[in-house]
């Protein structure tokens, strides 16, 4: 997968304006809890559903809500009508689970907090991060029970709906700032939220996102959905200014672009102007890493944008597109945190997606097969 170049040698100069890492150090020698991650823990139910249970609940093929009161009824129906499997989900938690699965050793990298119910779906969630190895530190509640994550899926389409419950509790003063889970937060040097989280916590990912800038440590957040651009654009945008790699997809980055008033639905063009918007941390330029599922990746850096070709994959290989992007950004992430230059980080990204697509949820093999 990877070029053929001997380790020790750098790449060339103009290679290196391409190609070269964040941070510009060699590879890094990983640590425990040098990857910092913070979200919604969600059990995921899947199923493969037909288009009248689609047509029922009033949902997209293709689409990520919050589950309304319509959709009470949902979750018992998904479990009594289809064959359904249950995963250890949630958008954030995913990802660092992937990136961690794809580091492999040192165990426990990657560091994961947010709230769960006192519940038998919250000991499954506990069970799950543990056999991941990653350090999860959840904040444990009775009043809301953990919360659940409806994958509809049909063809190669996937309809989330999530049930925050217990997730939607997450604390900043019952558990960010408690100072034995802030010292695991200092410890990091590269912070991952994805966007959902902007609905639950936004003071817990701003005090995370200011250590970052103030430290010249890298935060990355992720678009997630096309309603967070749309209804919490006010919070992403209290957000942006600190953050250093924006991760997003095609549906997510129109969605932005028309908030934003880009003017335009060219996915290059909305690379660089989502790049253009104020930062912080002047230290570093902002990286903005768009996905278009079969279509090629685009990477806005300095002042132009890299075009990537994603793995290909024959459609019947295709089980469960669901935990793709997640995947993208884990792969991403898994290189990013061992200072890896920014055409590998993509190249594990595909390859991380590529993985999972070919499975049902967010699981992978053992072993990863990158190098």
């Amino acid at each position: 997968m990877a070029s053929e170049e001997p380790k020790a040698k750098r790449p060339k100069l103009s290679e290196e304006e391409k190609t070269e890492s964040p941070t510009k150090k060699s590879p890094a020698k990983l640590s425990p809890n040098s990857l910092f991650g913070m979200g919604n823990p969600l059990l995921d139910i899947s199923a493969v559903v037909d288009k009248d249970f689609l047509d029922k609940y009033t949902l997209k093929p293709n689409d990520q809500i919050l589950a309304e009161d319509k959709h009470k009824a949902l979750f018992e129906e998904l479990v009594k009508k289809f064959k359904v499997e249950y995963h250890a989900g949630g958008a954030t938690q995913n990802s660092i689970k992937i990136a961690q699965w794809m580091i492999q050793e040192p165990h426990n990298v990657g560091t994961f907090f947010g709230c769960i119910g006192k519940d038998k779906f919250g000991e499954i969630l506990k069970q799950k991060a543990e056999e991941a190895h990653i350090d999860a530190h959840y904040y444990e509640q009775d009043e809301e029970p953990t919360g659940t994550c409806a994958a509809c899926i049909t063809g190669d389409n996937r309809s989330l709906v999530a049930n925050l419950a217990a997730a939607n509790c997450y604390k900043k003063d019952k558990h960010l700032d408690l100072e034995e889970n802030w010292k695991l937060v200092e410890k990091a040097k590269v912070y991952y939220i994805a966007g959902f989280f902007l609905t639950v916590s936004l003071e817990s990912i701003l005090k995370v996102a200011k250590h970052a800038s103030e430290n010249n440590k890298l935060f990355c957040l992720n678009l997630s959905a096309p309603f967070i651009c749309q209804f919490f654009k006010d919070n992403l945008m209290q957000v942006m200014p600190y953050v250093d790699v924006l991760f997003g997809n095609e549906t997510e980055a129109a969605a932005f672009a028309k908030e934003q008033d880009f003017e335009t639905k060219d996915i290059k063009e909305i690379a660089k102007k989502a790049q253009a918007l104020p930062k912080v941390n002047t230290k570093r330029q902002r990286i903005v890493v768009l996905t278009q599922g079969k279509d090629e990746t685009s990477m806005a850096l300095r002042d132009k944008v890299e075009t990537y070709p994603v793995l290909k994959i024959d459609p019947k290989d295709i089980v469960d597109t669901n935990g793709a992007g997640d995947a993208f950004v884990g792969g991403f992430l898994s290189e990013l945190v061992q200072d890896k230059p920014l055409d590998q980080c993509v190249k594990a990204a595909h390859y991380a997606a590529n993985v999972i697509i070919r499975r049902a949820g967010c699981t992978f093999p053992e072993k990863p097969d990158f190098n």
